[in-house]
């Protein structure tokens, strides 16, 4: 083991250490039973539209990561130089990283050149939802702070990304289009045999089509869960370590020490993990496209 890690490893060992002190310490305090963490995620209606459409703070994230999204590259390819600019520079990185790591990484060129498009606005509107989810907005309804005299909602994270039927949508979306594409390209027939690997006949072939036809609809939770129980983890973690541990066990002395591994983890979440489940969710929605088409199981 390297020094370096040794010192980390201690570190967190008296971080961990002083916690426990205090808790014996101070005393377990008084429990809060009005602090609900999970009313953060609830979607409270806002404007009651007609039929069962309302807008709420999940619609409210929607629209502001589809303004970004295409905002953003209207924005860029309208100012394209021949000489880039810093800006330019870093988005022809994102261009290349969608086109070449992500597509061309998955299907041949032909349909690279047709679904590029599409994934590259998969990964760009996924990465703004997962990004702007930790901007600090007045979404939190239930709790208001005083600005000015004027009674406005507390300020508070939160990610469309984290409700299951956000990324549920892209992931039926991805489904729709890749099963499409397999039976526009081999026809139904031909898409349906392609479950089976050439040259396993009888009770076996049989038996694989079954996994291998469930297993196109596991893909569903393969994508969806994947990105939900990411982002939803992270903002619950962000939330018990940035003080929500502290308000529920009714003891100051915990919220002073686990303040700083919430920020820690805060910056880990932008820093990573919100670009890479876009990337993650992009890549495997590439991969399902180009093996919907690809001549070999």
């Amino acid at each position: 083991m390297t020094q370096r890690r040794k010192i980390l490893l201690a570190g967190f060992g008296l971080y961990f250490l002083v916690l426990i002190l205090a808790v014996v310490l101070f005393g377990g305090g008084t429990p809060n039973e009005e602090f609900k963490p999970q009313n953060e995620f609830q979607l409270n209606t806002w404007i009651d539209l007609p039929g069962p459409l309302d807008f709420n703070k999940g619609v409210m994230y929607l629209l502001i990561a589809t303004t970004l999204t295409v905002g953003t590259m209207l924005y860029v390819a309208n100012r394209m130089q021949a000489r880039p600019n810093k800006v330019q520079t870093a988005v022809e990185a994102l261009y290349a990283l969608m086109r070449d790591n992500i597509t061309r990484g998955s299907m041949d060129d032909a349909m690279a050149r047709k679904w590029f498009p599409f994934i590259g606005a998969l990964f760009l509107f996924i990465w703004f939802n997962n990004l702007i989810g930790y901007i600090p907005l007045p979404t939190n309804t239930h709790e208001k702070v005083d600005i000015l005299g004027v009674q406005v909602p507390a300020f508070a994270i939160y990610a469309a990304t984290a409700n299951l039927a956000i990324p549920l949508v892209l992931a039926l979306l991805v489904f729709i289009s890749y099963n499409l594409e397999g039976i526009r390209t081999k026809g139904l027939r031909g898409y349906l045999k392609a479950l089976v690997p050439a040259g396993v006949t009888g009770g076996m072939a049989a038996f694989i089509f079954v996994l291998e036809f469930m297993s196109n609809f596991m893909r569903l939770i393969s994508l969806s869960v994947r990105l939900f129980a990411n982002i939803l983890a992270g903002h619950l973690i962000i939330l018990f370590m940035s003080g929500g541990l502290a308000v529920l066990l009714g003891l100051e002395a915990v919220g002073w020490l686990t303040l700083p591994l919430g920020v820690i983890l805060f910056l880990f979440e932008v820093g990573l993990v919100a670009t890479l489940q876009a990337f993650i969710f992009a890549t495997l929605s590439a991969i399902y496209l180009g093996g919907a088409v690809a001549e070999h199981h």
